[in-house]
């Protein structure tokens, strides 16, 4: 199931263990990619965030992120500009000259015991097109690896949703398979996904 804003679902939550609540695995951190900054989110981001639920791609394949009230964003931005109290990462992407918000990318469903975790994404309908996803992931990827020692990522996402394919391709996420009628998104129908993953060994 996703993540706030994750772009699949979580069809392989099962082999990822609860972490207890008092586990704090991220602190809340900035990183420079070339021309973008990827940091945790600010109440500055409310009205963007508000623009982005209004978009019918990320209304159909983020359900969660669809509706957004002023109340519920601003909720939203104070959640996770802690990192989710350090349980899981989300970053913001932001140019670095006008520093409007251009997407997020989201790590969740950390499992040390397997050296595992979960990517989740979408990108603003005015900033598409730029290559920025696969920017943030790489880096989000990169970040994970390195900071938690991961050994594997994956992300999820409809079959029907190519621009996360594309994404996940450039990447250097394998796709590894299909599951079936395995999430419900927008459009309240049950749909096939993609499973891709990426291991610290591969050359991304």
């Amino acid at each position: 199931m996703p993540a706030d804003i994750s772009s699949g679902g979580g069809v392989l939550s099962g082999t990822i263990r609860a972490m207890e609540p008092l586990d704090r695995l991220v602190e809340p951190t900035e990183i420079v990619a070339g021309r973008y900054q990827l940091r945790p989110p600010s109440l500055r981001d409310v009205p963007d965030m508000m623009a982005m639920s209004l978009d019918e791609d990320i209304r159909l394949w983020n359900p969660l992120a669809s509706g957004v009230s002023e109340e519920r964003a601003r909720a939203w931005a104070e959640k996770w500009a802690g990192f989710d109290e350090g349980k899981s990462a989300l970053f913001c992407v932001y140019g670095a000259v006008e520093g409007r918000l251009l997407g997020m990318v989201s790590l969740h469903k950390i499992d040390l015991d397997n050296s595992a975790g979960e990517l989740g994404y979408r990108v603003a309908p005015w900033a598409r097109g730029q290559g920025i996803a696969t920017v943030a992931v790489r880096t989000v990827t990169d970040w994970a690896f390195g900071y938690l020692g991961l050994t594997r990522m994956q992300l999820i996402h409809a079959v029907e949703n190519a621009a996360s394919c594309r994404v996940a391709d450039k990447a250097g996420y394998s796709m590894e398979g299909t599951t079936r009628s395995s999430y419900r998104y927008g459009d309240g129908k049950l749909h096939d996904e993609h499973i891709h993953g990426r291991l610290v060994t591969d050359l991304g």
